[in-house]
């Protein structure tokens, strides 16, 4: 039987699950995991929330994963960009003739990517954009670069020079905006072109507070008041920026939250409506029934 709790994990604790397979880094601030995955060694298959950023490039092999209740499918040269807070775990190892998966996993907290030059959170705060698409196929020029920064990191990390710190974090922004450039190029296809460079903006500051706040607050008027805009002029533009309205940003937020809750925890209905910080059952379950046709007890029963 499959264990069905969520298990938040660590950098440190990550990296734990792969005794066998090697690795390089900076303590648990920053590392490089050379891992495998086989069906007789599968650490993530229970639901595990992990607190830092993560990139997952795929060095040969198949799998099936859940992040955030969806599946999707990684192969071989594709790259999985993981969100802070995202919720986790390996379905199954697709049939290969090597029945195994191996994959590069470069793993960073949130305090080491602060110094790095590329902006992270550029990408990171459009979370639910994430959720629709958190993996690219790389194109063989870009295999090769991040196959070369990679190799380089590796020999700036075992160098022990002077600077090394610098030289690293440098190499990683590098390596950063070849993964970041990818995502941009496969995602421009189902974003709005014509949208302005303000609204963008706007946008990101918008999603940086709905992560934040959105199980205090689902009222378009607190997140218009904190980015000093009225709230029609905010939703106009989260509009322009992304074609959905600021609200079902928030709800979709509320949604995932809740979705976790009740299929990942042992936490009761009425806990869950007090986390929400919904009025009371009533409320909730109206909210999640007109948004996902199924109301919280059919859903964590499903």
């Amino acid at each position: 039987m499959k264990d069905s709790t969520l298990h938040n994990i660590s950098l440190g604790h990550f990296r734990s699950l792969f005794p066998l397979s090697p690795s390089i880094g900076m303590g648990d601030d920053f590392y490089i995991l050379d891992a495998r995955l086989q069906k007789t060694h599968r650490p993530m298959n229970h639901p595990c929330r992990f607190d830092g950023y993560m990139f997952l490039y795929c060095v040969k092999g198949r799998l099936k994963m859940n992040v955030n209740l969806t599946e999707f499918e990684i192969s071989e040269g594709m790259v999985y960009m993981n969100v802070p807070g995202n919720i986790i775990r390996v379905n199954e190892i697709v049939d290969t003739p090597q029945e195994e998966v191996r994959f590069m996993c470069l793993a960073m907290s949130k305090e080491f990517s602060q110094g790095l030059s590329v902006e992270v959170n550029k990408l990171f705060n459009e979370g639910v954009s994430m959720l629709e698409k958190p993996s690219i196929l790389l194109n063989e020029n870009e295999i090769e670069l991040a196959a070369n920064l990679i190799r380089h990191l590796v020999a700036l990390l075992k160098s022990g020079i002077p600077y090394m710190k610098e030289a690293v974090m440098s190499s990683v922004s590098s390596l950063l905006y070849v993964f970041m450039g990818a995502w941009a190029v496969g995602m421009a296809d189902s974003k709005d072109k014509s949208a302005s460079t303000r609204s963008k903006v706007t946008f990101e500051k918008f999603m940086k507070l709905v992560s934040e706040y959105h199980t205090q607050y689902r009222n378009v008027g607190f997140y218009a008041e904190e980015l000093c805009l009225t709230p029609k002029y905010l939703s106009k533009m989260i509009k322009n920026a992304t074609g959905r309205s600021a609200p079902e940003w928030i709800d979709s937020y509320v949604i995932l939250e809740a979705k976790n809750l009740l299929k990942y925890s042992g936490t009761t209905i009425k806990e869950i409506v007090y986390k929400l910080n919904f009025p009371n059952q009533s409320v909730f379950y109206k909210f999640f029934k007109a948004r996902t046709g199924m109301t919280p007890t059919e859903y964590r029963n499903s």
